[in-house]
């Protein structure tokens, strides 16, 4: 296996890997993964499908728990802390580390309650018509809902309805938003509102995103981790692993593995 290239980011880490394994039953679907994720930036993983990029950020607020027979080998720190320690809370750190999906989903209820009502079972006890305008205003998105928050958030366009979850996300004042190709249903216009979006928002949260579309990392990352696959030996089916992290440009322009400039300038196999 080609070895593993890892930048010091010059920030302060929001997550760090430590030798992650991933596996679902039997079949290790990633392995030995080490990664610093710097606080305050956008971070992007790429690489081809079935490399584990998804299964890796969902380990990040371990959403994996969700899916039967889903383990992991390792360490995932946030805040001094593994969060796979047996005393620490799935919940609670699915609300310090905050998730928005590939399709849009917003709940089957307003506007308004699509974003009061996460805030409200997290017991925030502030004004919450302040809360919802504030984390519609976050999401470039208030102007296009001010003047009908009763009204459905499934009665929005997709990319509305896509910065509504943001907005959603952003409302229980997580710490970290994790975006799984949160552009790939949407169409051109409204994916450069939601990375216009990732700029503004990075200001106040470390992102985390998963995207196909290496022009998008470009556009919006810092930090860029390219992912690959092989087969596994005697056996079927192809394991995941990180082949290089490093700053967005380095990977872009003077990757250090071949199998890193292969993949960008698409020559890859």
């Amino acid at each position: 296996m080609t070895s593993t290239t890892q930048a010091t980011p010059a920030t302060n880490t929001c997550l760090a890997l430590e030798n992650v394994s991933i596996s679902y039953g039997s079949f290790e679907a990633v392995r030995n993964v080490h990664m610093d994720i710097p606080a305050g930036k956008v971070t992007a993983f790429i690489g081809p499908s079935g490399c584990g990029k998804s299964t890796v950020l969902r380990a990040l607020n371990r959403m994996n728990d969700l899916i039967e027979g889903c383990s992991l080998k390792g360490r995932v720190v946030f805040d001094a802390q593994n969060i796979y320690a047996k005393e620490v809370d799935p919940v609670e750190v699915r609300r310090r580390i905050g998730m928005v999906f590939q399709k849009p989903n917003p709940f089957p209820k307003s506007i308004y309650e699509n974003i009061a009502f996460g805030a409200r079972i997290n017991g925030y006890k502030g004004d919450m018509d302040e809360l919802v305008e504030r984390s519609l205003r976050k999401a470039f998105i208030w102007d296009e809902t001010k003047d009908k928050l009763k009204e459905s958030g499934n009665a929005l366009s997709g990319g509305q309805q896509q910065r509504l979850c943001i907005a959603r996300a952003i409302a229980v004042e997580p710490e970290v938003i994790l975006m799984d190709e949160p552009c790939s249903a949407l169409d051109p216009i409204s994916t450069l509102k939601i990375e216009e979006l990732m700029h503004e928002l990075k200001k106040t949260f470390s992102i985390v995103i998963v995207t196909h579309n290496m022009q998008q990392a470009v556009r919006v990352s810092d930090q860029t981790a390219f992912f690959n696959a092989e087969a596994v030996e005697g056996g079927s089916g192809k394991v995941g692993y990180l082949v290089e992290f490093n700053e967005t440009e380095r990977i872009f322009n003077a990757p250090v593995q071949q199998a890193t400039q292969d993949y960008v300038t698409g020559r890859f196999g």
